[in-house]
């Protein structure tokens, strides 16, 4: 998925931020296909398939927003919606005399914020750059977008119902939808995992160099802070993997730095995380391989002196 940029809207609650997520691929003007998910912070909770009109529910608490009979109107309006958008993009490629194949993103939702207040978001990409949003009542073409977005978005604005729709499902229907998933997945939503931590060489990036690999696994929530460290002036060689999902939930995060092998002394990576109660994890470059070296060590010659009386 490729994230769409926007702007921050407001300092948003925790975990109090719905995006739903689209991805539409147009092959020609007869084969097209829409998947989608959407997720409450940093967990997905919704997907949906070209190959079904149903959301599927991916936490236990997924379906405690809305009640059942709102939960039909919404899936109404999402079988509509998605007809609808193939529909009208082939009319605008047609109009606009755009080419075959293309790829269109979408990214919507709202954010609660503090006071009881929220903020919404919708923005549309074309083959991975924004081009469109919708602001307040109308759509608006992005600054650098290409000149054809501003007819898509004149034509857009002159349906008055559609318009008025995603108002009330932005404004109104999101906030409410939020607020009650926050309570229904609140021991999850808020569940705290500490990370653990080790350090470990990788290839040598060439003669001379060491690759430092910092691992950071078994965390929960998913944003953490990772760096390697001089003293307190972190290191700018610094790369950040991806974070990736362990099946229980918990995250992984691996960080490098690559540094001339005597320069690598009194360099350390420093974790810092929610769970962690300030106190951030800081693991020093020579002395951790010691620590984790040493017992196995010991336990290898234990096994030696064990099977040679």
């Amino acid at each position: 998925w490729l994230e769409l940029p926007w702007l921050k809207l407001c300092a948003p609650l925790a975990r109090g931020r719905l995006q739903c997520l689209q991805v539409s691929v147009f092959a020609n003007r007869s084969w097209a296909r829409t998947d989608g998910l959407a997720r409450l912070g940093e967990l997905q909770a919704y997907s949906w398939s070209d190959g079904s009109d149903a959301i599927r529910f991916l936490r236990p608490w997924a379906r405690s927003g809305f009640s059942e009979p709102q939960w039909e109107r919404l899936q109404q309006i999402l079988r509509v919606y998605r007809r609808s958008f193939t529909r009208d993009v082939r009319e605008f490629v047609k109009m606009l005399r755009l080419d075959y194949p293309f790829e269109m993103q979408v990214s919507a939702g709202c954010e609660l914020c503090p006071g009881n207040t929220s903020e919404s978001f919708f923005h549309t990409a074309f083959q991975g750059k924004e081009i469109m949003s919708f602001q307040g009542t109308h759509w608006v073409p992005a600054p650098d977008a290409p000149s054809w977005a501003g007819r898509a978005t004149k034509e857009l604005n002159q349906d008055q119902g559609t318009r008025k729709t995603l108002q009330w499902l932005l404004n109104d229907t999101c906030p409410q939808f939020v607020r009650g998933l926050l309570e229904a997945g609140k021991s999850e939503l808020e569940k705290q995992v500490k990370p653990e931590a080790w350090l470990s060489a990788g290839p040598p990036p060439g003669p001379g160099r060491l690759l430092l690999v910092c691992h950071v696994s078994g965390f929960h929530p998913k944003p953490v802070w990772v760096m390697w460290m001089r003293g307190e002036q972190e290191q700018r060689g610094t790369r950040r993997g991806d974070v990736l999902p362990h099946a229980d939930g918990t995250w992984y995060l691996r960080v490098t730095l690559d540094v001339a092998a005597r320069e690598a002394a009194g360099l350390s990576c420093r974790v810092r995380h929610s769970s962690l109660g300030g106190q951030d994890i800081v693991l020093h470059w020579g002395e951790k391989e010691l620590g984790l070296g040493f017992p196995m060590a010991c336990i290898f010659l234990l096994l030696i002196l064990l099977n040679h009386p």
